[in-house]
């Protein structure tokens, strides 16, 4: 991913970031030419923020001679509460009947491109059936995540009974829709080394926090820095395939940047945070302020303690380079994973293609078991055996053995020797706040950021999102929780946008995720922790199944293999406010899945 915003040097700070001109069309910038260099004196070194002519972007609705209108079936083909994908031109729409009206949307989620079909109808929107975003079906706009962009709406009339939708082939094409988003207005040079909104992390809610409030009319600067090299990118692919380059996870093109005045600093470590004077230091010493703060630094992974850790080829999977070096030291020889939750275990699954040997060392008797429960572990477990895994239960590294430097043996406290050219270590993360110990912000004893509903830090003007924050879970009576999942991060950013804008918005999101080995994929929602039974429906010996988590008499969550939408209708239910009792899945009977909520 080159040319995108670097640090390239300590003793200079370079930006690029391309203020768009005036908006033309219903969602293009103009792009009219070169805007002036602007220098900033930071710590007494002269910061550059360099402007350069931008792309256009595409426009989605071009001239009528680009658009395609059909016929695409009779008024009473659908019933209330239906949808159908329809043939229009060379594509496809997806129609809705709702309350007796019809509504066309693209007909695949933007995220990964599932079937929304396939997906749930419920309370004005329809939910992706594989990753649960949901979608407002009279506008397409995205109102639940994961994900960056809408669906395009398209033009429905009815004559003669018949339902006829209008496209441009354009729009039927691209399958997504960026929001319109606000011109970035240039800060005037007195302002030296300031910003408006500072986001400390570009994960997912560091980016959506920043694409939110452009989408709200935000115009003022707007900051997001990172450690990465790179511009935000697809993390929670690293390890369901470690053979992806950069440019293949970017959740952006660097075009998007410079095109909305999103300005990226790479390779960037914030050191303190002055919230009296409302003002970061980095690590060169470089100093920035802010109005309004995010903090969104994610978690590091845990590393292993034990003697030999400083041995060559022992890896956390942490960025895209560090995937594909372990790819390519484990092809054709012995790679060991150690840990076995969901990192662990997408990255042992990945590489038993690719590696003579793959081996998993894991403390518990089974893995994923905290999460998943006994039986759906052992299940999974049995997958991998097939898939010529080796499992190590009940114990863990007590040596990592080295030739000429390089890891060749992992040895176990069970005294078992394991022959290891590599070594992957996914035992867990810690928040990555150690930067926030003196700032004033308050940290729990885990180093975990509290907020509250609105996002909101102890601190006025700080708010927090993403893996590093404890917060109230709404459907389980206000509980504080840490949830590090993608789709989390992306809900918690918005909010935080939003209520930097004073919209008072709240957390409401039910959990939901995902992971992928040999082709199969588990999705689950919900909040299992403290869960007391496990209620199974299906055939886990065929990875067909449903399971439901329950605590006390309701269902706290579900997981499931080879049964969509199911996990994403009981979602909506848990969105909907109603409870489900424990009573109401024990019988097999699903049918309260189409009461009231779905």
């Amino acid at each position: 991913m080159g040319g995108c915003f670097s640090k390239p040097k300590p003793v200079e700070l370079k930006i690029e970031v391309v203020l768009p001109e005036k908006e033309r069309g219903k969602e293009e910038l103009s792009a009219s030419g070169k805007g002036s260099p602007r220098a900033y004196q930071g710590n007494g070194t002269a910061r550059h923020f360099h402007t350069e002519e931008r792309l256009p972007a595409p426009h989605p609705y071009p001239g009528t001679q680009d658009c395609v209108e059909a016929a695409v079936c009779h008024v009473k083909d659908l019933e209330n509460g239906q949808m159908r994908e329809v043939e229009l031109g060379w594509g496809k729409v997806l129609l809705v009947k709702e309350n007796g009206e019809f509504h066309a949307l693209g007909h695949k989620c933007p995220h990964y491109g599932a079937p929304l079909v396939k997906g749930v109808l419920s309370r004005g929107r329809v939910r992706c059936p594989w990753h649960g975003a949901c979608f407002n079906i009279s506008t397409g706009d995205l109102e639940d995540f994961p994900g960056l962009d809408s669906l395009h709406k398209f033009q429905v009339k009815i004559e003669k009974e018949k339902v006829y939708v209008w496209a441009s082939k354009q729009a039927l094409q691209l399958q997504r829709r960026t929001k319109v988003m606000a011109k970035c207005i240039s800060p005037s040079a007195g302002h030296s080394g300031s910003t408006n909104v500072l986001i400390v992390g570009a994960g997912a809610a560091g980016l959506v926090c920043a694409e939110t409030l452009r989408q709200e009319g935000f115009s003022d600067r707007i900051v997001l820095c990172t450690l990465d090299r790179h511009l935000p990118y697809d993390r929670p692919k690293l390890s369901k395939s470690l053979d992806a380059q950069p440019e293949q996870l970017a959740l952006r093109p660097k075009e998007f940047f410079r095109a909305y005045g999103i300005e990226v600093l790479t390779e960037a470590q914030v050191v303190t945070v002055d919230v009296r004077n409302k003002k970061v230091v980095f690590k060169d010493g470089f100093k920035l302020e802010y109005n309004k703060l995010l903090l969104a630094p994610g978690s590091s992974p845990k590393t292993l303690s034990c003697k030999g850790k400083e041995v060559e080829n022992v890896f956390t999977i942490r960025t895209p380079e560090d995937a594909n070096r372990v790819v390519r030291l484990a092809r054709g020889r012995n790679a060991v994973v150690v840990g076995a939750g969901f990192l662990g275990m997408e990255v042992a699954a990945y590489l038993t293609e690719k590696a003579h040997s793959v081996s998993v060392v894991e403390l518990e008797e089974t893995p994923f078991r905290r999460f998943l429960g006994e039986r759906v572990g052992r299940a999974l477990m049995k997958m991998f055996e097939n898939n010529r895994v080796k499992f190590y239960m009940q114990t863990e590294v007590s040596e990592l053995r080295a030739q000429e430097g390089k890891l060749k043996e992992v040895v176990l406290k069970s005294s078992k020797v394991v022959r290891a050219d590599v070594c992957v270590v996914g035992i867990g993360a810690v928040p990555a706040t150690g930067f926030l110990r003196q700032s004033g912000i308050s940290l729990d004893s885990r180093g975990f950021i509290p907020v509250n509903k609105m996002m909101q830090t102890n601190i006025p003007g700080v708010f927090a999102a993403g893996d590093a924050v404890t917060f109230p879970l709404a459907w389980r009576n206000n509980r504080k929780v840490n949830i590090p999942h993608w789709q989390m991060a992306h809900a918690q950013g918005r909010v935080a946008a939003q209520n930097m804008l004073a919209q008072e918005a709240e957390i409401s999101t039910v959990p939901y995720l995902w992971t992928a080995m040999f082709g199969k994929s588990l999705r689950y929602a919900g909040y299992g922790e403290g869960f007391d039974d496990v209620i199974i429906q299906g055939d886990l010996e065929e990875l067909k199944f449903v399971a439901f988590y329950t605590k006390g008499d309701e269902v706290i969550a579900v997981a499931s293999m080879n049964y969509d939408p199911i996990v994403s209708k009981v979602a909506e239910v848990l969105a909907s406010g109603r409870a489900i009792r424990k009573r109401e899945v024990e019988t097999g009977d699903m049918s309260w899945l189409t009461g009231k909520g779905s």
